[in-house]
């Protein structure tokens, strides 16, 4: 049994996450007290459930009396089950989170798998779903996993009310990868997704994009949605490089003004950019669990935040790997290394 101390480092729902996705797939047991001790509200909020239900799901596993504002838990799991399987948050709750800590495991099913999750697909506090779609699912890819991320219904916070879905093949072993560089620049372009919220609202943070980066109106796209998907508003900024995409995002909130919140993505991708890193801080968080479980891996990432430190930390808990940090410029080098 692997004793987990939740309050270690970030002390949120990362480390729950993690640990669900790792003892899934390597069979270890786990126990962990003092979930999420440093949020506002400790304890396992809606999705984190879900997420533990959905992992006890997908590989059988024995979860107690799991509920809503438990700080401990004890998970020990079955064997990874293939299948078409669906979960509902029931609130905004991020169904994203939810996936990630779902995918890598099912790589290891012994079938194809469908999942379906209702809840929030974009908001603040988790990686909205395009994130899973065009950064993190094509460094997947290049890993040879065999999955399709596809977004039904966007759902904002605080209504929720999204669908994703996801389509995972079985992947015998996950390869080994190198992202060091971005390489060249192929394309990048600015979204601004508006439901039930003025046109203007996009109009003003894609005109903040278009002067920050010099860009011009090709390169910009007011995305309406029906209303019955908002009220909600959602700006990002993607850029597609030689060897990987980086997605960044800010979020309309009430009384916040359209240049505020296109500042906020802004700010995120000069900082990447000026880095000249491969990866940016939260795509970084992401990618050390695949990479730990190919053996090995390395890449460049603009900043490594305490949430990518304690992962790295979990991480080394369950997988037979050393991930260390080592700072490079304005960058820094993570390197995954077997034991």
């Amino acid at each position: 049994m692997i004793e987990l101390d939740g309050a270690t480092g970030e002390g949120g729902g990362q480390v729950l996450r993690t640990a669900l996705t790792l003892s899934m797939i390597t069979g270890q047991p786990f126990r962990i007290v003092n979930i999420r001790a440093n949020r506002p509200k400790p304890g396992l909020m809606r999705q984190h459930l879900v997420a533990v239900q959905a992992a006890a799901g997908i590989s059988n596993a024995d979860i107690g009396s799991a509920a809503v504002g438990a700080q401990t838990l004890q998970f020990t799991p079955g064997k990874i089950k293939g299948g078409a399987y669906q979960f509902a948050i029931g609130t905004a709750g991020s169904c994203t989170l939810v996936l990630q800590t779902l995918l890598p495991a099912l790589l290891y099913a012994d079938a194809p798998s469908v999942v379906k999750i209702t809840g929030g697909t974009h908001n603040a506090m988790a990686p909205p779903a395009h994130f899973l779609q065009r950064a993190y699912g094509r460094v997947l890819a290049a890993m040879g996993a065999d999955l399709e991320i596809e977004l039904k219904r966007f759902g904002f916070y605080p209504a929720g009310g999204g669908e994703i879905e996801a389509k995972v093949s079985p992947c015998r072993q996950l390869q080994p990868l190198e992202l060091m560089s971005r390489g060249e620049r192929v394309a990048g372009y600015a979204e601004s997704f508006i439901a039930g919220v003025p046109a203007d609202v996009a109009k003003r943070e894609l005109a903040c994009v278009k002067t920050a980066m010099g860009w011009d109106d090709a390169q910009l796209a007011i995305r309406g949605l029906p209303h019955d998907q908002g009220p909600g508003n959602a700006l990002l900024v993607t850029l597609e490089s030689q060897h990987v995409t980086e997605v960044f995002c800010a979020f309309g909130e009430k009384m916040v003004r359209s240049e505020v919140v296109a500042k906020k993505a802004i700010s995120q991708v000069r900082q990447y950019i000026a880095s000249g890193a491969a990866v940016g801080e939260h795509l970084a968080d992401q990618i050390m669990l695949p990479l730990a479980l190919a053996g090995s891996g390395r890449f460049t990432v603009d900043c490594v935040s305490q949430h990518a430190l304690t992962n790295a930390e979990v991480i080394e808990q369950f997988l037979p790997v050393r991930i260390t940090f080592a700072e490079q410029g304005l960058s820094s080098v993570c390197e995954i290394a077997t034991k």
